[in-house]
């Protein structure tokens, strides 16, 4: 099961528009077709997409132009040979719609999260429109002890976009909980492909052999940021080790 995000939407949006032009279909023509488009696309990536996604997906078609990245302060730049490897951020404090699910698969518990997110991002939410998308998408995992396995419970955060900070829309749905989180310094590498288990650890296990011997950051939590769809063979993500507590 992959995951389904924005730039999915985005991509899936291209033919129905182009059918606008031709043939200017109804409105419900439109979603149907984006629907099914989608679901032919979700088909192959073994996710049954419920009826009720239609109105979400159509609205985060015509939102995706507008994306707010969350904040954070450069801090410093790490790198070989004038290629950087790695560099070091702080994040300030702030709000999360968060939502934990512990499916079998990495890839089915971010997946169902995700769409129950944009859910709420969509209109499922006390105020009833559409929120605004944030970019990037964090999944908080966690090692076994022996660290060769990934633990089942991944949450999944979406942070409030600027305006929603003070007072956030209250989510409809209970499993989605928003969370004030503390300020968070990390370092963090950029990685190309598909998130999975088994490209996470090997994520995990080359960027400890660029740090090499070190006490500064945690050994059983990390974060995968996600930026693009999961379809595209060379999509940016970025894996966050995150710093110890000053």
């Amino acid at each position: 099961m992959a995951r389904i995000t924005l730039e999915d939407l985005e991509r899936l949006g291209e033919e129905p528009a182009a059918a606008d032009r031709d043939g200017g279909d109804s409105e419900d023509d439109q979603e149907a077709r984006l629907f099914a488009h989608w679901e032919a696309v979700a088909s192959t990536h073994r996710v049954s997409l419920p009826r009720d996604m239609a109105g979400p997906i159509s609205q985060m078609v015509r939102h995706s132009q507008a994306r707010e990245p969350v904040p954070y302060v450069f801090l410093s730049q790490h790198g070989k040979c004038e290629e950087v490897a790695y560099e070091e951020r702080r994040y300030p404090a702030g709000k999360w719609a968060c939502v934990t699910m512990g499916e079998p698969m990495y890839e089915q518990s971010i997946s169902m999260s995700f769409m129950k997110l944009m859910r709420y991002i969509c209109k499922e939410n006390s105020v009833g429109c559409h929120l605004g998308m944030t970019i990037p998408i964090l999944n908080e995992i966690h090692l076994t002890k022996e660290g060769t396995e990934l633990e089942r419970e991944v949450l999944t955060a979406y942070y409030l976009p600027g305006v929603f900070q003070q007072n956030p829309p209250v989510p409809m749905d209970p499993e989605i909980h928003i969370t004030e989180r503390a300020p968070l310094r990390v370092v963090t590498r950029v990685f190309y492909g598909m998130t999975t288990e088994e490209t996470i650890l090997r994520e995990i296990s080359l960027f400890w052999e660029l740090l090499g011997s070190t006490d500064m950051v945690l050994r059983e939590t990390y974060i995968v940021a996600s930026y693009e769809n999961p379809s595209i063979p060379q999509r940016r993500n970025e894996i966050w080790f995150i710093c110890q507590a000053e």
